[in-house]
């Protein structure tokens, strides 16, 4: 039998973020290529998005209005990765953003779940950039136990982009292996 066939094949990444931070926008531009325009999410998209290596990946992008957060927690059983989007020229809501991101994190149901964090609108003047974020966000004091990464990006010019879908399949493999391992071992 061997080890080859226990390669995970697909990760279920949960894409949560306020309201016009860009996450469908971002979505789109993952899928297809060119950002339109979308409207307020209200629910949830679900994209299945190939990322090589025959590994899927299954995106829930869940509005972010304040109504919407309240159902986040109930999307968080079997996720594989958290891609969380940050407007990062909105320094208005940047506060509320991380209140959110670090209620997130507290939840049981992710821990050591990897977390990247896209610090989206680049393009736009008076941006933060990841190490802003990074600092902002204390991601090194939230995430300490899990895997992390703040990609600075553009849903617009799709800047970014691959860089970060590339980060999210490795760190979702990685933490499927880790739990199918973990599973084997406590069987």
């Amino acid at each position: 039998m061997g080890l080859q066939n226990t390669k995970p094949k697909r990760a279920n990444i949960l894409m949560l973020g306020l309201d016009s931070a860009g996450k469908s926008t971002l979505l789109y531009k993952f899928r297809y290529e060119d950002a339109f325009l979308t409207m307020p999410t209200i629910g949830f998209n679900v994209d299945m998005i190939d990322a090589g290596k025959d590994f899927t990946l299954t995106f829930w992008d869940v509005g972010g209005q304040k109504k919407m957060r309240e159902l986040w927690s109930n999307f968080l059983e079997g996720t594989g990765g958290l891609l969380y989007v940050v407007d990062s020229s909105d320094k208005r809501r940047l506060e509320e953003s991380r209140r959110e991101f670090e209620l997130i994190l507290k939840n049981d149901s992710i821990k050591n779940v990897p977390v990247v964090v896209l610090a989206n609108k680049q393009d736009l003047p008076g941006a933060l950039n990841a190490e802003e974020i990074t600092r902002r966000f204390k991601m090194k004091k939230y995430c300490s136990d899990r895997n992390w990464y703040v990609q600075p990006c553009c849903a617009i010019t799709g800047e970014g982009l691959a860089a970060a879908l590339q980060r999210v399949a490795t760190f979702a493999r990685q933490y499927s292996k880790s739990k199918e391992t973990f599973t084997t071992l406590k069987e």
